[in-house]
């Protein structure tokens, strides 16, 4: 009989308390996870994160001091292993693309009922990308402006990569992005190209000349 597994080691990350408390007692509750650490702002998440090294980090965006985006870059930026899913109020394309750009993973709204946020705290520890309905369909509806298929610099390394025969994780190690947030940036690719596959996406890159011959 194989050992249960080990609890995803979860730090939340918000600004308010209160806020904070609940999130908290939301997930601790579940034995498959395990909250190793609170943080109130950018900083003291990073700080926390380098020291605890939790699988994912729950982070909000706005907050006072070093704002979540600017945290995610630094833990993309310092290689940890950590995870990062979004979780906030927000869900305009000021505050979804950069901070899928900046190396999240997920992106989820603090109305989610509690079995998705867990759901969402248990696939991306696995090292898959979650998005919120209505994140997702913005991504989509990207699509139908002449402007939305025009892919960001990062997007661009990314599908080259690709076109090239890299797999998720090469491309990731050539970019220093985890897995999971090469699988992200292709989610908003797809979106943007209006395809559903890695091959579609190349074709269409070439067709469109984003992609050299």
């Amino acid at each position: 009989m194989s050992a249960p597994a080990a609890p995803v080691r979860l730090l939340v990350v918000d600004d308010h308390p209160v806020v904070r408390d609940g999130i908290v007692g939301m997930v601790a509750s579940d034995p498959g996870v395990e909250v190793v650490g609170e943080a109130s702002d950018g900083a003291e998440a990073v700080r926390l994160a380098r020291v605890l090294l939790p699988d994912v980090v729950l982070m909000d965006l706005r907050m006072r001091g070093m704002d979540g985006v600017a945290a995610i870059r630094e833990l993309t930026r310092l290689g940890l292993p950590s995870r990062v899913v979004v979780l906030t109020t927000f869900d305009g394309d000021s505050d979804v693309l950069p901070a899928i750009e900046a190396g999240a993973t997920g992106y989820l709204l603090k109305d989610a009922p509690r079995e998705d946020l867990l759901r969402a705290i248990r696939a991306a520890a696995a090292g898959d990308a979650v998005l919120a309905p209505s994140v997702a369909s913005r991504l989509v509806g990207r699509v139908r402006t002449p402007e939305a298929n025009l892919l960001s610099p990062r997007e661009l390394e990314i599908l080259a990569l690709v076109a090239d025969g890299a797999t998720n994780r090469a491309a990731g190690e050539r970019l220093h992005l985890s897995e999971a947030t090469v699988k992200t940036h292709l989610l908003s690719i797809y979106a943007k190209l209006g395809v559903g596959d890695r091959a579609a996406a190349v074709a269409e890159g070439f067709r469109r000349g984003l992609l050299d011959l």
